[in-house]
């Protein structure tokens, strides 16, 4: 059977949309460096539409392209944001934004970054899905609950559970011998996978293979399973690191970072997150180097405050950058936040696709012909076991 087409767009195979080229840039884990910020500033700026977009996979994108040639590229290749072209559009790697910070049952970050460094080595893997998400989660639940085709959850300092077609699977292993599960059911999965994008569209016997490959690299869990441990409320404010250092969260209307924010992002020369709910987050701050960030940033728009409605609204591009949407939804939703109507989680989206659309439970607020329709919508997290 003949495989479709991968239409998710990378740095080398942009998306062509309605206001140009849109590159998506993933950072494994949503991890950025000060150079790597600073790399992503300079392209927004240079070549495209001036702004960074958050994505709900903890990427980012640059929209407004005309071209992406090795001249446009370079400055993200130096700064290891493309460490290969072959997996451009694979490295696809969700981790639990406050891993090895702030609570959790262990430190999942180093995982992700090996997967990573093992991934973009091994050729047969870059034929996977753009849409194939491995997941990396502390305890907290937040990565369980975005589905990850295969992934871990933290049971202590040094054990994690398997994680498979987006549920638990009661299955354990050394955290040192994590990563080569993960590969390996990544490399059946391309065998197996036929025209499915993700493990969960797979068939009970294709299925099968896999919980079989994984039962036999693992051991069972014994007694009651290890219970997720959720992060109550958006990562915006202050919070103080389980090592004494700060840990500053904020978002930014419509997700979007302009290019001079980032700069200023970059030049505190500290680890940047970005999260799946659209955040920022600046890490191993002392106190006082906090106090100047939020001084600085907080009036160029870098919002701190996490009763903020930017901290539970989000929406995709609309028009006149998507040629499907029905309304100019980015302008529709300030205007909304303007008038102080907004209580719950809200997506905005100007056509059925859904396109940035929330895992957790959310009011969908679609545009059509007739103008929108408003409905409660969203998947819970995964808590069965397969």
């Amino acid at each position: 059977m003949s495989r479709p087409s991968d239409r998710c767009p990378g740095v080398l195979d942009p998306h062509p949309a309605a206001d140009g080229l849109v590159a998506r840039i993933r950072l494994p884990g949503g991890a950025v460096t000060p150079t790597q910020m600073q790399a992503l500033a300079a392209f927004a700026a240079e070549h495209g539409d001036d702004h960074l977009e958050l994505t709900g996979r903890a990427n980012v994108q640059v929209r407004g392209l005309t071209e992406v040639d090795e001249d446009a590229i370079s400055g993200l290749r130096e700064a290891g944001l493309l460490p290969s072209g072959a997996h451009d559009r694979v490295r696809n790697a969700m981790v639990s934004p406050l891993s090895g910070r702030l609570g959790g049952l262990g430190d999942v970050r180093p995982l992700a970054a090996d997967l990573d460094a093992a991934l973009v080595d091994d050729f047969d893997l870059a034929v996977l899905p753009g849409r194939f998400l491995f997941g990396f989660d502390d305890g907290h639940g937040d990565v369980l609950a975005h589905r990850p085709d295969v992934g871990v959850l933290a049971v202590d300092a040094d054990t994690v559970e398997i994680v498979l077609g987006g549920r638990r699977t009661g299955r354990l292993v050394a955290s040192t011998d994590a990563v080569a599960v993960l590969l390996g059911v990544a490399r059946e999965f391309v065998r197996l996978r036929c025209d499915r994008w993700r493990i969960a569209d797979l068939d009970d016997t294709r299925l099968t293979d896999l919980v079989e490959l994984v039962d036999e690299a693992t051991h069972p869990a014994q007694g009651e399973p290890t219970p997720v441990v959720p992060h109550d409320g958006p990562i915006v404010g202050w919070f103080d690191q389980d090592d004494g250092g700060v840990l500053l969260g904020a978002v930014v209307e419509l997700a979007r970072i302009p290019a001079r924010t980032a700069e200023f992002l970059a030049a505190i020369d500290h680890p940047i997150v970005i999260t799946p709910d659209r955040e920022v987050l600046v890490c191993d701050l002392s106190d006082g180097v906090a106090e100047t960030v939020v001084r600085v940033l907080a009036p160029m728009g870098v919002i701190y405050d996490a009763s903020s409605p930017w901290a539970r609204v989000s929406a995709c591009a609309g028009s006149p950058g998507c040629a499907r949407s029905h309304a100019d939804v980015r302008g529709d939703l300030v205007e909304h936040v303007a008038s102080g109507d907004t209580g719950e989680r809200e997506h905005w989206i100007g056509c059925e696709r859904g396109c940035g659309s929330p895992h957790g439970p959310h009011l969908r607020v679609e545009a059509g012909p007739d103008g929108y329709t408003r409905a409660r919508t969203g998947e819970g997290p995964a808590a069965g076991h397969l």
